[in-house]
């Protein structure tokens, strides 16, 4: 897959999509979420590809870049069509896929960083990484269907003030509240994450498939639904005065 925001790396069964934008902390643009979509549209199609290892480098990924949510919420504006981005539709494709996943989580992991460990079959943080759904601080909402699963993960208390409040956890509480697999030290976390998907893409890939499908299937029609109502939500709020003045706050700042 050419590309030089996400590289695709194929070892031993195992499709490495890593994230490729280290001067802005690997912040998502719609072309890295078309890139990933394609990255597993094809690991997907490819009966070699048997896992999927997310990766970035010294930080996973600093959320969606906020010039994309400013143009998405102006392009909505005056009763005009909402285009509701690539990130969306990368998380879409996420939820769909029917091989493992596994991510290595060092740095930050804002927004979509932490949201898409929820769709993740495992996940290994850095015991300092920083993870954080910081929503509300933006002006928006939550995505990816974490307003219905990250209480299954963390608790109803624990969900509530995580996604109302924004404030942000280290990849040891994350490991123990449980929203990601295993916490390690940052030296060892692609190491670590490496392997969980080489052992994953080692099993009888029917039998893992299955199980995946299985596990996901209780709650499958109330995912969809949560994330239309989230979808929906986004749309609107993207286009509120009050989520564009913080993001043209924010490329001020950057600018």
């Amino acid at each position: 897959m050419p590309n030089t925001v996400v590289r695709a790396m194929a070892e031993g069964g195992v499709l490495t999509l890593r994230l490729n934008r280290p001067e802005k902390k690997n912040a998502l643009s719609r072309e890295m979420y078309g890139a990933l979509s394609d990255g597993l549209a094809s690991a997907a199609a490819d009966g070699a590809a048997r896992a999927v290892l997310l990766a970035g480098g010294e930080d996973f990924t600093a959320g969606n870049d906020i010039a994309d949510f400013a143009a998405d919420g102006a392009a909505g504006g005056g009763g005009g069509p909402f285009r509701t981005g690539a990130a969306l539709d990368f998380l879409e494709a996420l939820t769909r896929f029917p091989k493992p996943v596994v991510a290595a989580v060092r740095g930050v992991a804002i927004g979509i960083g932490t949201t898409l460990l929820l769709h993740c079959d495992a996940s290994v943080a850095s015991r300092t990484a920083r993870l954080q759904m910081p929503f509300t601080r933006l002006g928006i909402v939550p995505e990816a269907g974490s307003s219905l699963l990250l209480a299954a993960r963390v608790g109803e208390a624990r969900a509530t003030w995580m996604l109302m409040s924004g404030d942000a956890v280290d990849g040891e509480t994350a490991a123990r509240d449980g929203l990601v697999t295993r916490a390690v030290e940052d030296a060892e976390v692609e190491a670590a994450a490496a392997a969980m998907a080489a052992q994953l893409a080692a099993l009888p890939p029917g039998a893992v498939a299955e199980t995946k499908r299985l596990l996901r299937a209780p709650h499958a029609a109330a995912l969809a639904e949560a994330m239309e109502r989230e979808r929906a939500a986004i749309a609107e709020r993207l286009r509120s005065g009050e989520a564009q003045a913080i993001f043209a706050a924010f490329l001020n700042r950057k600018g």
